[in-house]
């Protein structure tokens, strides 16, 4: 299990990300510092150089370097929609900005809208990270909220099962809410998981749509392990 911060925070932006601008949000672990010149350093920099080479051919990309206690375990996730080049693009960008955020933690993890990063010196690969979260969503609420949030909730159950799958472990959709209209849905986890642990990390994350969006037009609930996201208007590229 990871040890980044394990309180959950909450708080409302609209959903209209200027591409590439900035994180979403960030942790740093508190689970230890390390020095500079430290051999834990020398691992976190050859880590992270990895998981920029490797994660853009597929989208994903995992691993560890060095020997105990300076291991370091790390992985990098674009989102399912996102060309290579973005997603090189993001996944740089995530690796700069996590190490000037969090320069000696041992461990951190940081969302933007095209990618996610996480490193730590515990393993966390294969395990369902259910500590590091946030909300985000629309200010703007819907006219019908209970029947909107019964689409909301049978879009992304649909998609949950459709992700988990697939080898991408990624799904993408629409629903008709009525007349013209539409909903929009997109959930990913993680492809260190197991496809049995996809679905439940997905399925709890579903559970938080009362907590997090009730009656809003759109969000998102953004874990280290899975994430969904749904609008009123299409925000995936085909």
């Amino acid at each position: 299990m990871s040890s980044f911060s394990i309180y959950l925070l909450t708080f409302a932006l609209l959903l209209q990300t200027i591409y590439g601008a900035s994180p979403l949000f960030y942790f740093c672990s508190s689970s230890g510092n390390f020095t500079a010149n430290d051999p834990y350093e020398s691992n976190l920099r050859k880590l992270l150089g990895n998981l920029y080479y490797q994660t853009p051919p597929q989208g994903f990309g995992f691993g560890s370097v060095g020997r105990y206690p300076y291991k370091t375990y790390g992985l990098a996730l674009c989102r399912g929609d996102v060309e290579a080049a973005d997603c090189r693009t993001c996944v740089n960008d995530a690796s700069t900005k996590i190490r000037e955020r969090c320069p000696y933690n041992k461990g951190g993890i940081i969302w933007y809208d095209n990618c996610l990063l996480k490193y730590i010196n515990t393993d966390f690969l294969g395990k369902i990270d259910n500590q590091n979260k946030f909300y985000m969503w629309n200010l703007r609420n819907v006219s019908k909220p209970t029947t909107f949030n019964q689409k909301t909730r049978e879009l992304l159950s649909l998609l949950a099962k459709d992700a988990s799958a697939t080898p991408k472990l990624y799904a993408a959709g629409e629903l008709e809410l009525e007349k013209s209209k539409k909903l929009y849905g997109l959930v990913q986890c993680t492809r260190d998981l197991s496809t049995s642990d996809c679905f439940k990390c997905l399925d709890g994350i579903i559970g938080e749509l009362p907590r997090c969006c009730d009656g809003k037009e759109g969000g998102r609930v953004v874990g280290g392990s899975c994430n969904f996201r749904y609008e009123i208007y299409p925000f995936v590229t085909a």
